[in-house]
């Protein structure tokens, strides 16, 4: 199905069960989001809110929120899509098999964007920034935000559709120091194609022209968030996915989308920032409040009967979890020819994507040699590190699949198997004061920490812990010990006061642990605040332990020593506890939760959606 628009998808959704719409007046200030996410939870089909309170537009959300959903969005073009990528990544797959590739011509042709004449599209009308909907996600929001925005920028050094960039940074509407239908803020991160050519704009000592597209057809907003092969632009994507030319046109010299529901036009002047933020995150917390560039409104457009569409995120998994499968099966070759010696990458969703990478990789450099060790592995590790959104990586887990089938994607048994075969004297590897996710509040500031690999090969070196060992099960002044996975326990500890106050405490468990002899079989330890709720499910683990942990700062070891620069252990201890410098966790608000029953009650319109 080729859809032309945001409102012929939704009416083929609903014609095929994938939506329902919801009647009831909804109040965008959390109640919208805490709506989205309860049906998200459960399961459940997109939604179209018909009436939101305080504007004259309705809003859709949950699009993406199953993977069988995206895929039904996309089912008319998405083999031909995948061929198309194949094909980029790997050109000689079209010589060995011609025939299998020959509709790839006929998809790419429909790739190409399509110039419109004539300026604004007559269906659009001006409007502000005020009458958009203006929904709350979470309490401590710090405003309204865009949070399916395809933002629009070109090169000013090489201005056109073609050198163009197309990405999805939140854009925030109201609160903090912004003027009302005048200013918007705009928060990108590191490793961003809007970033290129902000600063090529400042050389220059030009504002940037921006275009914020919101709605659209689908295939526009999913190119927003795809990490395309090199020479693949976004705009081309979106014509292939799609299955129909990226329309457009220029006014006042800014680019607007013809399919798109709204348009937000304006300028990003040298310099010119403002605070923005808190905004409750995809890694479960808030990101806090930070100066970031303001965009100067020049003009806001809706099309005639437009839709918002939004999504919420939150501790994972949420809807954003679906676009990451989504764009997994599109490109998970694209890896493998980028990073020579990669069999499989997998960023870690329950942990928050970026701070937790498993991959496995080759290990071909010394065959001849009876005791194996990581060589070709850190050349990868450090390829990975290197590359792209993946040089965001706080984590990375990374060995060779030898003698047995092994899958990242099997989390308990992917860990176990390094557990088995790492020597925490030797396999241990971190990098210090380097990038990490702006969004990740573990390290020593805004995009700064460490990273550490863990790197594992070779024959199995111990047997793994099944039970909490009685070593860990009776110390002075850390208790409650649980065992997470094999070979991993949850110890409770004091709270976090200090760092300086932290390295007596590991000295102190450290000697304790040591004087009752070795611990080979538990190679992991978690210090967390609460053992039960890292113990009582997989993701819980993932999460706080990854998310609360800054490698170089929160990494420690029974019996750890430094030898020639290289650190090691005889156990690696985790400080997973909340340290004072962490952003708050995301709390939903009982009173919102109370206000939304109506919806879900009998006679409401989710009477028939439960968790």
């Amino acid at each position: 199905m080729t859809y032309r628009n945001l409102e012929e998808c939704i009416t083929d959704l609903e014609k095929h069960g994938h939506l329902i719409r919801i009647t009831e007046e909804v109040d965008p200030h959390l109640e919208m989001a805490a709506i989205h996410m309860k049906v998200y939870e459960a399961g459940g089909p997109a939604l179209l809110f018909e009436k939101v309170k305080g504007s004259k537009y309705r809003a859709v959300s949950n699009l993406f929120g199953t993977i069988e959903r995206s895929k039904f969005i996309f089912r008319d073009t998405w083999e031909s899509s995948q061929s198309v990528i194949a094909l980029r990544d790997d050109p000689m797959k079209a010589l060995k098999a011609p025939f299998k590739y020959v509709g790839t011509g006929l998809a790419a042709r429909k790739a190409l964007p399509l110039k419109l004449p004539g300026g604004l599209p007559p269906s659009f009308e001006e409007i502000q920034i005020s009458e958009l909907p203006q929904i709350k996600h979470w309490q401590g929001d710090g405003g309204a935000f865009v949070t399916l925005p395809q933002v629009y920028s070109e090169d000013p050094d090489k201005p056109g559709i073609m050198n163009s960039n197309l990405g999805m940074y939140r854009i925030q509407l109201s609160g903090n120091d912004y003027e009302i239908n005048k200013e918007v803020g705009v928060h990108y991160q590191i490793h961003r194609g809007i970033g290129i050519h902000q600063s090529h704009a400042v050389k220059r000592g030009e504002p940037l022209k921006v275009s914020c597209f919101i709605g659209g057809p689908p295939a526009h907003t999913l190119s927003a968030v795809m990490p395309l092969p090199e020479g693949l632009s976004e705009m081309t994507f979106a014509g292939l996915i799609g299955g129909r030319h990226f329309r457009y046109s220029y006014v006042d010299g800014f680019c607007v989308s013809a399919d798109a529901d709204f348009v937000i036009t304006g300028e990003i002047h040298p310099g010119d920032t403002k605070p923005e933020g808190p905004f409750g995150d995809h890694l479960g917390y808030y990101s806090l409040t930070h100066p970031f560039p303001v965009m100067k409104v020049h003009k806001v457009y809706a099309k005639k009967g437009a839709i918002f569409p939004f999504t919420v995120v939150g501790r994972p998994p949420q809807e954003d979890t679906a676009f990451g499968e989504l764009i997994h099966e599109l490109t998970g070759s694209a890896i493998k020819n980028e990073v020579p010696g990669v069999k499989e990458v997998h960023a870690v969703d329950a942990a928050g994507v970026h701070p937790l990478l498993f991959a496995i990789g080759s290990e071909r450099y010394t065959p001849y040699q009876q005791l194996k060790q990581p060589a070709e592995l850190l050349t990868i590790a450090n390829r990975v590190l290197g590359t792209g959104q993946l040089s965001l990586a706080k984590y990375l887990f990374i060995t060779a699949e030898e003698d047995r089938p092994l899958s990242t994607h099997n989390i308990p048994g992917f860990l176990t198997y390094i557990l088995e075969r790492i020597d925490l004297r030797r396999d241990i590897h971190f990098q210090t004061n380097t990038t990490i996710d702006t969004l990740d509040y573990s390290g020593t500031g805004i995009n700064t920490g460490s990273k550490v690999v863990f790197a594992a090969v070779g024959d199995k070196k111990r047997n793994l812990c099944t039970e909490v060992p009685e070593v860990l099960a009776s110390l002075e002044g850390f208790g409650e010990a649980k065992l997470v996975l094999p070979g991993i326990v949850a110890l409770q500890g004091p709270a976090f006061t200090t760092y300086e106050d932290t390295e007596q405490e590991m000295s102190r468990l450290s000697a304790a642990i040591e004087a009752q002899g070795a611990l080979p079989e538990c190679p992991m330890i978690i210090l967390c605040d609460d053992s039960r709720f890292i113990s009582e499910e997989l993701n819980n683990f993932l999460w706080a332990t990854f998310t609360r942990s800054n490698p170089s700062h929160d990494i420690h070891g029974v019996n750890s020593r430094i030898v020639h620069k290289h650190w090691a252990c005889d156990n690696v201890i985790i400080d997973a506890r909340v340290k004072p410098h962490q952003a708050p966790p995301l709390i939903p608000d009982p009173d919102v939760q109370r206000n939304i029953e109506r919806v879900f009650a009998q006679g409401g319109s989710l009477s028939g959606i439960r968790k």
